[in-house]
């Protein structure tokens, strides 16, 4: 797979039926190891060993309505008090950054109001602090640490 703008982390793979599946810590299982895929786990891996947050708290393809479908968050990671904090869009290295990739996590927030919306493509990541009070956000250089 692709090196991606992340530390490099050590992932459990393997090969069956022609396709190569990663082990999933979260979700205790291997998945099929996609360029999005590696992109999710890699983020992961990030905030968990280097920002410190409890992989206890955080959730994998959550579920949500939106517009009369069912749509899924990519990562979702709730704080201590188990409330929604940071929500992840994760897309493939190639795929660029866009307003449309806003719009889509934006649109997702709307079921959570998480603290936190966080974009990326394992090269460039895009964090968002929100401001509901003044129904604003501003953009971070970095990821926060877990409080």
């Amino acid at each position: 797979m692709q090196e991606l703008n992340l530390p490099t982390y050590k992932f459990r793979l393997k090969e069956q039926d022609d396709l190569v599946y990663v082990f999933d810590t979260i979700r205790k299982k291997f998945v099929v190891l996609t360029p999005e895929e590696w992109v999710r786990q890699n983020f992961i891996q990030f905030l968990v060993s280097e920002k410190k947050y409890p992989a206890s708290l955080v959730s994998v393809e959550v579920g949500l309505k939106y517009n009369q479908l069912q749509k899924r968050a990519d990562v979702l990671i709730y704080n201590k008090f188990g409330q929604p904090y940071l929500m992840i869009e994760c897309k493939a290295p190639e795929v660029k950054i866009s307003q449309e990739t806003f719009h889509q996590i934006a649109a997702y927030n709307m079921s959570f109001k998480v603290s936190y919306l966080i974009v990326t493509n394992g090269m460039d990541h895009f964090c968002c602090k929100m401001d509901y009070e003044n129904n604003s956000y501003q953009f971070l250089q970095m990821v926060p640490d877990f409080e």
